[in-house]
């Protein structure tokens, strides 16, 4: 089983959109019995609340639901239990590493990374652009995925 937590900074836009998208396109591949995958948030600010409405949205268009997440941050514990952390931007990182205190194992990474073309993504809530945020975060899980092949 590959346990993956993706991370943004309050996981209501990036993170849960991560989160569902790769959870669509490991059952599309039909193999989602070897993942678990889930978000979180490095800040307080947004916990308990659902996935920001235009976020909801985007994911829509695309036939994907991402009903019944409420937002969380993210714990020390949940270095132990991931093995992939993986971030929106290089700010989520720094901040994952505030609480987590280090990275030993080496599990946490942008997200982007995977890609050819590393960066981050941009913060639909900020831009407003939750079309630029979906095509970023499909480029990333789809490297993401094939780094397994």
């Amino acid at each position: 089983m590959i346990k993956v937590l993706f991370v943004c900074h309050g996981n209501i836009c990036r993170s849960p959109m991560s989160e569902f998208i790769l959870r669509d396109m490991v059952a599309k591949r039909g193999i989602a019995d070897q993942f678990e995958i889930a978000s979180a948030a490095t800040s307080r600010e947004e916990i308990g609340n659902p996935v920001y409405p235009p976020a909801v949205r985007k994911l829509r268009e695309h036939g994907i639901d991402p009903s019944g997440k409420r937002a969380r941050q993210m714990t020390k514990q949940d270095y132990e239990y991931y093995d992939y952390l993986l971030a929106a931007e290089q700010y989520n990182i720094q901040n994952m590493l505030r609480i987590v205190g280090g990275d030993p194992e080496h599990k946490i990474h942008r997200l982007l990374d995977y890609s050819k073309h590393p960066r981050d993504i941009d913060d639909p809530w900020y831009s407003g652009d939750f079309e630029t945020a979906y095509r970023d975060i499909v480029e990333g899980c789809e490297a993401f995925l094939e780094s397994f092949r």
